[in-house]
């Protein structure tokens, strides 16, 4: 096959459907950003919640006198000391903990005061309504629920209570994005491929001429074929490096500089550039083997060779 030959054919397909070649180049480059996009927040998902699982505590509140007066689970009264200490030997013992710190009362309302100091209720509260706590590391932060077996209920105990949960709100919601970024990626991937089959019919029935006077010569198939293919490769393969450029510039201006996220959030572990990098192979792969597939399969039918 003459190379000369199919380049002047896939330049010719390209200008006669220029309208249409756009068309295809930006829904394959919208969807498959939404795509690599959605690719990079699950990454980001995860390495978020390898940071925050790795730092979330169980604590175990312990009864004071207010508590006693209002609380049904402290309804024996305020934790005392063999309380404290039997619950802190029992802690010490099990498997799953891995580091066990005791924050007192004064300790609370210190940390309180530097949280919420502009709070209204702050002025109003005093060192001794604080709660007692013990705050505990676990080695697998999966397993709260041992924790919270063992003391939930336990003479003393207010409460148990894991960080672990309001993080799964958190990462619960992040998800329920990515999932509506990939729904809106399917759906301009459908679009994508609809205009790929279009303007390569378009182009095939444009040139009908041509491509039956080779099918009288003998020319083969694939020889008629490949112009088509390869245009419609071409026209994706353009539209999957504009994807790819999205992601870069996006990751520059949100999280680098512009909005500059890295440097306001420093709570969060952003993904770092190489993660970004390594989704940008299988973009261009998608972009140029999803419409040579679209191509072959309708021309197939269109042309019967």
């Amino acid at each position: 096959m003459r190379a000369q030959f199919v380049l002047s054919e896939i330049g010719v397909g390209l200008r006669r459907n220029l309208t249409m070649t756009f068309a295809v180049v930006v829904s394959v480059a919208l969807s498959l950003a939404l795509f690599g996009g959605s690719l990079l927040m699950s990454d980001q998902v995860s390495t978020m919640k390898g940071y925050w699982y790795d730092k979330v505590n169980v604590s175990i509140f312990l009864c004071n006198k207010s508590d006693a007066e209002s609380d049904p689970h402290c309804a024996k009264g305020a934790v005392t000391t063999e309380q404290k200490d039997q619950i802190l030997s029992d802690l010490k013992k099990m498997t799953v903990v891995e580091k066990v710190s005791y924050e007192s009362s004064d300790q609370a309302y210190k940390h309180y005061k530097e949280q919420f100091g502009d709070s209204p209720l702050a002025s109003s509260l005093t060192p001794d309504q604080m709660q007692e706590s013990y705050r505990i590391k676990l080695k697998d932060p999966q397993k709260y629920q041992v924790i919270a077996t063992a003391f939930d209920g336990r003479d003393g105990v207010q409460s148990v209570q894991d960080q672990k949960g309001i993080l799964d709100n958190l990462f619960g919601l992040l998800n329920g994005m990515n999932w509506a970024a990939r729904a809106v990626m399917a759906m301009m991937l459908v679009v994508a491929l609809m205009l790929i089959v279009n303007t390569v019919r378009v182009s095939a029935f444009s040139r009908r001429r041509e491509t039956g006077i080779m099918r009288l010569v003998g020319a083969s198939g694939f020889y008629i074929q490949a112009p088509f293919i390869m245009e419609a490769a071409v026209a994706g393969l353009i539209g999957g490096g504009v994807a790819c450029g999205f992601l870069l510039v996006a990751r520059y201006f949100i999280i680098d500089h512009g909005l500059a996220l890295s440097q306001k959030l420093n709570l969060i572990n952003f993904i770092g550039w190489d993660a970004v990098l390594t989704k940008l192979p299988l973009i261009l792969a998608t972009s140029l083997l999803m419409p040579a597939l679209a191509a072959f399969f309708a021309l197939r039918k269109y042309l019967k060779v």
